[in-house]
């Protein structure tokens, strides 16, 4: 059994995904570029054509990246592959928006725990992002930071060398993600307790992110946020 929720020092998050709407984002932007060209693009194919282009050779960083795979997904959606359109894909990230639950739920959970950011996003979008979510984060990892991107173990490395600094170790930590392949897996692997929180429960396949090898079942399991906060809080009693 994995410990209680509240007894542990840290919770670090994935924030792409699992704190920030970066597929409804990624799609509005999309179905607006559509409309003004006269084409109906169908969002979810957007994302599993984005899931491709993404991750496949010759990738730079995120969200800088998205003017790539634009350019590259663009043709396949009928949309112009002009790259204005392509850095407006991606300065959106700016005004992506969070999951309803996320600010509250990350205000709540700042007054027991030290959160940290672990994000495979640039810091200049974090900055946003963090915003966004009202600035809660103790810590924050970005791929500028780190060098690399989860689920590269090296990524999570750096974050037990930063909480080792703190005389502590991760086992103190809970992971807390909706990436199966991103960070559930690694995770487990790195033996960690981590929590998945399934963002698409309600909606099959694994949209915008890569489909692990094998499902790896999590520690803690809730379908939101509030979920997670609501446990932390009754964990405490």
């Amino acid at each position: 059994m994995p410990k209680k929720l509240s007894d542990f020092k840290y919770m670090s998050f994935d924030v792409v995904g699992t704190l920030i709407d970066f597929e409804g984002g990624m799609k509005s932007t999309l179905i607006q570029i559509g409309a003004e060209n006269g084409v109906e693009v169908d969002g979810e194919k957007a994302l599993g054509l984005y899931r491709a282009a993404r991750y496949s050779d010759a990738t730079d960083l995120f969200p800088d990246d998205l003017v790539r795979v634009y350019l590259i997904i663009a043709p396949e959606l009928g949309l112009p592959a002009e790259r204005a359109l392509g850095e407006r894909l991606r300065d959106a990230a700016k005004n992506w928006k969070g999951f309803e639950d996320s600010r509250a739920a990350m205000a709540e959970l700042a007054k027991t725990h030290r959160l940290i950011a672990m994000t495979n996003a640039q810091r200049w979008a974090f900055e946003y992002f963090s915003k966004k979510l009202g600035s809660p984060f103790y810590a924050a990892f970005t791929a500028d930071d780190t060098g690399t991107e989860k689920p590269d173990p090296a990524f999570f490395e750096k974050v037990f060398a930063f909480v080792e600094s703190e005389g502590a170790s991760k086992d103190d930590i809970l992971h807390v993600a909706q990436s199966q392949y991103h960070d559930i897996g690694i995770s487990r692997k790195l033996g960690m307790t981590n929590c998945w929180i399934e963002r698409r429960h309600a909606q099959k396949g694994y949209g915008g992110t890569i489909e692990p090898e094998n499902f790896t079942e999590p520690d803690y399991h809730f379908t939101s946020m509030a979920g997670l906060a609501e446990a932390t809080r009754h964990s405490g009693r």
